[in-house]
């Protein structure tokens, strides 16, 4: 164990450094987060299909209970029950920027270094124009369920349940709870629960009350999570135990155009249609997904109908709900109904990234809305949702309780479909039997691989340097 201990150590010391204008002790997190014994328990493993390229190079890391896909490589790392997806990694000779139309010399590949990734989703699609052929994350420690989708990553910290989309981050901190998606941020601090947008077009911007924020996702003096809906994800967790101890497990029937990852759990009676994804690591129980709507990497969907084309984002929660056709979910979002009290939300509504609605009562969300915030009754929905018509038309600044938006909304929706209909393509929820296929279709056979790491001595808990190559 004394191996691992000392690369803890480095971790720290790197980000550290990185950190030190704000005075964060990253080992505070961190000391507190390992549990060493598991480290050396899990086996981690690595997907392999005929449309992904296969390179997999694992050096003096720790990738306990972990799932790769694609081009990765992981050097003095540890990965704790985390999901590295690379199914949108570039190819050698695509053209990253139209602006700058160079083709890549080579085909992109992930690349984690002096990081800790604690329950941690990664998903490719780099946006960073400064190093197209590889997606950096080093010196980084990121808390349980963050989201590092899209974005590369230096020097950072990233809270419990925070989301970083689409952009590059360095040098940085980002509360609990909070989603941002601005481009690029330098040595800046965000505070717990912000929902923050922005472009050179619009910005849209909520931040969580405080009490709210603490009885839902709090931290404790340590950084580590509590509140309802960490609660909630901890009461289910029992259920991938069960499916990660087993090497061999048969999956259920789906349709030939569907595919359910062999590490999502599926309980009750759950429909799956066509064109439907359900990643690793999703969780259904009694639900009912219609054609061509996907589950992504920590969704849950418990006693719930998705009409179709649904898109449920990573980390999205659905209880007791019913989904109109086309409707956005965002990452992290709680939409807690009650069996007693179903939660309606109508066809193509915009659910923000980070939104909670908890209702005691039935709520009954109208078509075509931008939802966002907090929500609870009737008169929370009228301060945190707008038509997107209206919304649409607004040039200007536009406040509504703690949300204030700025610049042209028509293009602010504009994006967000736009951004919605690149996710149902690349999911193939449009595979039509021979053209417009995608992920459903793609990862209906992948096989899955294990590396077990030492489990006695100076490196228990490390695995050995191994490289996969076709």
């Amino acid at each position: 164990m004394k191996n691992i201990k000392q690369l803890t150590l480095q971790i720290i010391n790197r980000v550290n450094a990185n950190l030190s204008g704000f005075g964060f002790d990253t080992g505070i997190f961190t000391l507190n987060a390992i549990e060493y014994d598991k480290l050396a328990k899990f086996y981690s493993s690595y997907g392999i299909t005929a449309r992904h390229p296969i390179n997999f190079h694992f050096k003096h890391s720790n990738m306990a209970g972990s799932y790769f896909l694609g081009n990765c490589y992981v050097g003095r790392s540890i990965i704790y029950k985390s999901d590295i997806r690379g199914d949108e990694l570039k190819r050698k000779g695509d053209i990253f920027d139209r602006k700058n139309p160079v083709p890549l010399l080579k085909d992109e590949t992930i690349a984690i270094t002096y990081s800790l990734l604690y329950k941690t989703l990664v998903h490719s699609n780099s946006h960073n124009p400064e190093t197209p052929e590889e997606f950096t994350i080093r010196n980084t420690v990121s808390a349980h369920y963050a989201n590092i989708h899209g974005s590369t990553i230096a020097g950072c910290f990233l809270g419990a349940f925070s989301t970083i989309d689409l952009m590059n981050l360095h040098s940085c901190i980002v509360g609990e709870f909070s989603y941002i998606q601005t481009g690029e941020l330098f040595h800046t601090k965000i505070e717990p629960g912000i929902v923050w947008v922005k472009s050179d077009d619009f910005e849209f911007r909520y931040q969580f009350p405080e009490d709210v924020l603490d009885k839902y996702i709090g931290v404790n003096g340590h950084f580590q999570p509590r509140g309802i809906i960490y609660k909630f994800v901890k009461e289910l967790e029992p259920g991938y135990e069960e499916i990660f101890a087993l090497v061999n497990l048969e999956g259920i029937k789906t349709p030939k155009t569907s595919a359910v990852n062999r590490y999502a759990v599926i309980k009750g009676k759950t429909e799956i249609g066509g064109n439907v994804l359900v990643s690793q690591r999703a969780y259904l129980d009694n639900a009912d997904m219609g054609d061509g709507s996907n589950a992504q990497e920590n969704t849950y969907i418990i006693n719930s109908k998705l009409a179709g084309f649904n898109i449920t984002a990573h980390g999205g929660k659905i209880i007791n709900a019913d989904m109109g056709l086309h409707v956005f979910v965002g990452f992290n979002s709680f939409l807690h109904g009650r069996e007693d009290a179903r939660l309606t939300v109508g066809r193509e509504c915009i659910i923000m990234p980070h939104t909670i609605i908890d209702i005691k009562a039935p709520l009954s969300i109208p078509d075509n809305h931008l939802v966002w915030g907090f929500i609870k009754s009737e008169k929370d929905l009228k301060l945190n949702s707008i038509p997107l018509e209206e919304l649409g038309r607004s040039k200007g600044p536009l406040k509504m309780g703690r949300m204030i938006f700025k610049g042209n909304g028509g293009r602010f929706i504009k994006a967000f479909s736009s951004r919605i209909e690149h996710i149902l393509e690349g999911n193939g929820a449009f595979f039509d039997g021979k053209g417009k296929r995608g992920h459903a279709q793609d990862d209906k056979n992948i096989s899955f691989n294990t590396i077990q790491p030492y489990t006695s001595g100076d490196n228990a808990g490390i695995y050995p340097s191994i490289r996969i190559k076709p």
